[in-house]
């Protein structure tokens, strides 16, 4: 999933620019996404407040780790991304970059993300490396399985169980890596995993038609003419879910006026592929940060009000 905006590409561009095309820097829907349930998970680990040192590592984790795997997305889908007008330009389809190149790029981004890794713990470390296979094995799935956004579901929720890790270390052992990601957030990035659904399969839904020409897999094609229906389904149980696993924290009242402002906000959403335009789907895929700045505020707000009552 890669939020390229449908714009012409700039006339003869800079080096620099190639490589900041290469990683959407310039489209920050993508690297938002992973990051508000990565801060939600980060304050329901901590009770509150993270600190700021894992807090700096887990923002600029995230954003080094989506933009290695879009130098990874770009290579894989090369051959495909040119016969599709909204990728055609990408840096590396059109050749402005060698494939060589935006490896290159993409390793360094990893190395740099699993430098601040290093900076947590042991546990978090070893956990990592799981993160990373999933990031390298979604592109390919696009081939083989008939909703690989359920793969990217996976890749995009990671660092939930990351963010546990973090907080609660332990020893290096098996049993160690285990106890340091309690059951809940397992069940929140499973929860997690229905938002991923919902909101790439409306940008799966702009491409839908390119799609189906090229043999690409995709969960629009999959779900046919149920899509649209599909993506409310995975909105609610998504927030259902959500607000059930929650309620163990004590959040209190913000985490239910926070759902009700994300409910809406998916009803919107709902209104913008209804009738499966490009423009209104790929709106929809845009606008979904703001669902999960909604809920991270509803998490935050909840647990700093629980530690106010209890001082």
């Amino acid at each position: 999933m890669n939020d390229d905006l449908p714009l012409e590409p700039a006339q003869s561009p800079t080096r620099l620019a190639l490589y900041l095309d290469l990683i959407r820097f310039n489209r920050p829907a993508g690297w938002l996404l992973l990051l508000w349930p990565t801060l939600s998970a980060l304050w329901l680990a901590s009770g509150g407040f993270p600190g700021w040192h894992v807090l700096v590592v887990f923002v600029l984790g995230t954003f080094l780790m989506r933009s290695a795997g879009c130098c990874v997305n770009d290579v894989a889908d090369r051959d495909f991304d040119k016969h599709v007008k909204r990728t055609a330009q990408r840096p590396v389809t059109s050749g402005a970059l060698s494939v060589k190149q935006a490896l290159t790029a993409g390793a360094v981004l990893a190395l740099c993300a699993f430098g601040l890794v290093l900076t947590t713990n042991a546990v978090t470390v070893a956990w990592s490396f799981v993160a990373l296979a999933v990031t390298l094995i979604y592109p390919y799935a696009k081939r083989f399985v008939a909703m690989p956004q359920a793969v990217l579901g996976v890749a995009f929720s990671f660092g939930i169980p990351m963010a546990f890790a973090a907080v609660n270390g332990g020893p290096l052992t098996l049993q160690g890596v285990w106890q340091a990601v309690p059951p809940v957030a397992w069940a929140l990035l499973a929860i997690n995993l229905f938002w991923v659904l919902a909101y790439d399969t409306e940008y799966a839904m702009v491409d839908r038609d390119d799609d189906l020409r090229i043999g690409m897999k995709t969960s629009a094609i999959t779900l046919g003419r149920w899509d649209v229906w599909a993506v409310l389904l995975f909105y609610a149980v998504y927030l259902l879910g959500s607000l059930v696993l929650l309620q163990s924290f004590g959040l209190g009242w913000p985490l239910w006026f926070a759902m009700e402002i994300a409910a809406f906000q998916a009803m919107w959403h709902f209104g913008m592929i209804y009738k499966r335009e490009r423009e209104g789907c790929f709106k929809a895929f845009r606008m979904n940060h703001w669902l999960g700045a909604t809920v991270f505020a509803g998490v935050a707000w909840g647990l700093h009000l629980r530690m106010a009552a209890s001082a």
